[in-house]
């Protein structure tokens, strides 16, 4: 797990290695136990390695006998051993025990198809000097982040955007159509960034920049294919299989691992199964309030396994005070509370072990969310006339907000694309002319957010309603705010986090499993929980959900009122965002006439976002690591 930076200067410019320097020190948390540099005259590579397997010589740039390929890559790849005996067959000579040389090796003998062999999670870029080619790929389902920008000077590619700010060669300029689409999903949909000027490569793609031209294609796509044919006894036994298969290639490392356990099925499953394998240390993270905390189930949990276990609680003031190097950690906006909590519990891992299991993935991959039920309960709603039904969506409108029933006739009435977006839903198109500005209203002509979503309904026509909804978390909710989160905050640690979840085979049989046995009325995850019976404690597996729940709607009434109101104030948004809504929001949801928490926390988030990035007020935690203004 790592950082890198890759600069492709059209025209064939040398690279400056001062500008390469800068780029790469800024990412040092990603790796602070080694840095490298490889120029080749237009051509930069930089790294800061965090040492996970062959430590002694996984060192990068790596770069062939030949030194006509050169690597940089950020990740893990469970398969490295078989594949690099396949390649050792075909007389590739390794010189290294890294996964690194392997995706090297890899690349010499299969070319771009490179990807498609590897189980992991990555990103990397491969300079190809005969070719005159460079070579970028992401993981499958975007574990690993990867940027990139198209300059008038040339490309730049890198692990992190405050990288490529670091260059002095890019404005930061908000990209407005990505803050109209931040307001509903609370993270920015890729491939945009909340800067024109940078972009993410989506998950399953590669790019190649070859003559100054840039491409982009997908390798890998997401496809369900339910099999009716096996009984819900053989599905239990392969899904156990599976997940046993993923946690064993997911410890490969050389140095210590650990686990990440809440109150839930997800992560107690995970700790259950390595600890099988392993004596296991576990860390928990709650928060400073009665009923915002997992502590006790998680504790309840580590004892009946028997696990080293380490747990931290979080204070409203405590949170209030790493928020600003947060957000400058995690580049762009993401307005999920639950950021802070990951943040500390990896700061305590951290203290313990270089590489931590998670269990992210397993509500989009096995039909865990709750709100994955919604087509059940819906179902007599949506069979109504298509007139009938319309006209109780109307009817529902004129019923007063927040009265018993409303909200359940306004989603009944609505078919899945226009009702869901995804897990988040903050500000629905028509009150967004409430909280921008009257100006950016005016200037723009914005894509409503169905059209983020419209074409991932259609790639999804043929699925059922629930499959739909996990169909567009995938490429969603699960790539912009779960991942994301879950690598930003796990390496402003400096801490490895692997998500054995989110796996190519563990998918491969995750798709085959009809809904039937995903979501029912009662229940999610059904198949899941069952397969994991045997593993976690009895009280574990029909545990409601509950995530990392922040009192953030409290503490927005109590601790952090000053502190929202002030930001409000000061924040230089007002070319975007009507500061008096804002500020009229947060009168109400201190008044008890209305829990705006969440929509005041994707204002405030984009404000402090704003003030780090934009404006350049840095928190104190970052002033070491200013980026320079840019220049032209």
């Amino acid at each position: 797990m790592c950082g890198f930076v890759t600069i492709y200067n059209r025209n064939q410019v040398p690279v400056s290695t001062d500008i390469l320097q800068r780029m790469t020190d800024i990412i040092a948390h990603r790796g602070p136990d080694d840095e490298g540099i490889y120029t080749d005259g237009h051509i930069g590579l930089g790294f800061r390695r965090l040492s996970i397997i062959d430590i002694e010589n996984g060192a990068q740039p790596l770069g062939n006998e030949n030194r006509d390929v050169w690597l940089v890559f950020n990740g893990e790849i469970y398969n490295y051993r078989e594949l690099r005996e396949w390649l050792a067959g075909k007389g590739h000579v390794f010189h290294t025990k890294s996964d690194t040389e392997v995706i090297l090796r890899l690349y010499e003998e299969v070319g771009t198809d490179c990807p498609n062999y590897l189980r992991g999670m990555f990103g990397f870029t491969i300079w190809d000097k005969k070719r005159q080619m460079l070579f970028a790929a992401r993981d499958p389902f975007g574990i690993k982040p990867v940027y990139y920008s198209d300059t008038p000077y040339g490309y730049m590619v890198g692990s992190e955007i405050k990288s490529l700010f670091a260059s002095g060669k890019l404005d930061r300029e908000v990209n407005e159509e990505a803050l109209y689409h931040y307001l509903t999903f609370q993270y920015v949909p890729e491939p945009a960034t909340m800067f024109q000027s940078v972009s993410k490569l989506a998950a399953g793609h590669y790019m190649i920049i070859q003559e100054d031209t840039m491409t982009i294609r997908p390798y890998y796509s997401v496809q369900f294919h339910p099999d009716e044919t096996k009984s819900f006894s053989d599905l239990v036994e392969e899904a156990r299989a599976v997940m046993a298969d993923s946690v064993r290639i997911h410890r490969n490392s050389d140095v210590p691992r650990g686990a990440f356990l809440s109150g839930g099925v997800d992560s107690s499953s995970l700790v259950g199964l390595l600890h099988r394998l392993e004596p296991t240390k576990t860390f928990s993270v709650g928060f400073d309030m009665p009923g915002y905390s997992e502590l006790d189930e998680a504790r309840k949990t580590a004892a009946y396994l028997g696990t080293d276990h380490h747990e931290i609680r979080i204070s409203a003031q405590e949170y209030m005070d790493v928020l600003p190097s947060l957000v400058w950690h995690m580049d762009e906006p993401v307005a999920d509370p639950s950021a802070v909590g990951l943040y500390f519990v990896s700061k305590i891992a951290s203290q313990h072990v270089k590489v931590v299991f998670s269990g992210e993935g397993a509500d989009e991959f096995f039909g865990g969310y709750n709100i994955y039920r919604e087509p059940h309960s819906l179902r007599m709603l949506q069979q109504l006339p298509d007139g009938l039904r319309k006209m109780t969506g109307y009817l529902a409108e004129l019923m007063p907000a927040g009265m018993k029933g409303r909200s359940f006739l306004q989603r009944g009435s609505q078919p899945l694309e226009e009702r869901f977006y995804g897990n988040a839903k903050i500000f629905a198109d028509p009150e967004k002319k409430e909280v921008l500005s009257a100006s950016f209203i005016a200037d723009g002509v914005y894509r409503p957010a169905q059209a983020v979503t419209a074409p991932f309904y259609r790639q999804a026509e043929a699925y059922d309603d629930v499959t739909k909804m996990q169909y567009i978390d995938i490429h969603t909710w699960l790539r912009g705010n779960i991942l994301m989160k879950a690598d930003k905050m796990s390496m402003a640690n400096s801490l490895e986090l692997r998500v054995p979840f989110v796996d190519k085979e563990v998918f491969k049989f995750a798709a085959t499993i009809p809904t039937k046995y995903k979501v029912t009325p009662e229940a999610t995850k059904v198949l899941l929980r069952e397969a994991m019976k045997e593993v976690v404690p009895p009280d574990v597996q029909n545990r409601r959900k509950l995530g990392f729940p922040v009192p953030t709607r409290v503490w927005l009434r109590n601790e952090w009122y000053d502190w929202a109101k002030a930001l409000i104030e000061t924040a230089n948004v007002g070319k975007w965002i009507n500061k008096a809504y804002a500020l009229r929001l947060l009168e109400m949801h201190r008044d008890g006439k209305t829990d705006a928490s969440r929509k005041l926390w994707t204002l405030l988030v984009f404000m402090l976002w704003h003030q780090i990035y934009i404006e350049e007020s840095m928190p104190a935690a970052c002033r070491g690591s200013r980026m320079p203004a840019a220049s032209m």
